[in-house]
């Protein structure tokens, strides 16, 4: 269950209205490192959360703040479009090059919302879930949480950058702090289940005896030229202790798919046939028909 009291998280004012500025306002709240994802994101971790209800309750309680981030942002895309031209007409007789605000606002501030926020980003692209990341995994979803903050982080900052209303800087500098905590919270996790070093790799669980030990910690070589780029990923102890890092270049070690020929209910042309199939396939089909075994 969830509770309102109608009140802002944090002040938001502006001071000098600026269309253009609410259409960049968009990315944060409904962008792919904006606050409906990570909102979403945080809740889904915690109504799937298996294990000590902390976890969830952490989840649950930044989940919840995100919501008031939101609130925050689409408060401030109202607010920067309070003296928004409504036509083409009114921002020619407002500004000597006709059209040039209208052509950057966002027109659906205009024509479908009536001079308020969307859930879309800033480009009009209406949010897709499907950056929403919620796997069951407490450190795997801790992980892309953390990522999810540096991005969301980046953005902020670029934003701030990009104004000079002293009441928009002024809230932006509030979402940097939050994203500052996020970040080091969602890794604070990490360190109290372990730390990295006991959970990688994720999962944890995965016996090592299911897996091929020869590359597990090999950084694979593709470059053509034999060049390999080298670093801490290719020396040294691997980050969970377990090996050592090591390259190699990057062989086949399969041969070339091998697959049979068409089914004749499949749709395929009858040229296909066993014409395209591989030889051991055209062998098999032939050794049925004179009924030895394949």
């Amino acid at each position: 269950m969830f509770y309102m009291d109608g009140k802002l998280q944090y002040p938001v004012r502006v001071e000098k209205p600026n269309p253009i500025f609410a259409r960049a306002l968009q990315q944060a709240i409904g962008g792919v490192e904006g606050e409906i994802r990570v909102c979403l994101q945080y809740m889904f971790q915690a109504w799937g959360c298996r294990g000590p209800a902390k976890y969830r309750d952490m989840l649950l309680n930044t989940g919840t703040e995100e919501i008031g981030h939101i609130e925050m942002l689409a408060t401030a895309v109202a607010l920067n479009l309070e003296k928004a031209p409504l036509s083409l007409q009114e921002d020619a007789a407002a500004n000597p090059i006709a059209g040039a605000v209208l052509n950057g606002m966002n027109l659906r501030h205009i024509l479908s919302s009536g001079l308020a926020a969307t859930a879309e980003d800033a480009n009009g692209v209406p949010f897709n879930a499907s950056h929403v990341y919620a796997s069951g995994n407490i450190a795997a979803d801790m992980l892309a949480n953390a990522t999810a903050e540096s991005s969301g982080r980046a953005l902020a900052v670029r934003l701030q950058g990009m104004t000079d209303d002293p009441g928009m800087k002024d809230m932006l500098g509030f979402l940097v702090a939050r994203d500052t905590m996020h970040q080091q919270q969602w890794l604070a996790v990490v360190e109290e289940l372990g730390g990295h070093q006991a959970q990688l790799p994720i999962p944890n669980s995965h016996p090592d005896s299911a897996e091929h030990a020869r590359f597990s910690y090999a950084f694979f070589g593709h470059d053509v030229s034999g060049m390999v780029p080298s670093g801490r990923w290719t020396e040294g102890a691997s980050l969970d202790g377990k090996g050592t890092f090591s390259s190699m270049r990057s062989e086949p070690l399969g041969g070339e798919p091998s697959l049979a020929a068409p089914r004749p209910d499949s749709g395929a042309q009858q040229e296909q046939g066993t014409h395209g199939a591989p030889p051991s396939a055209a062998n098999d089909a032939a050794a049925r028909k004179q009924g030895r075994p394949a």
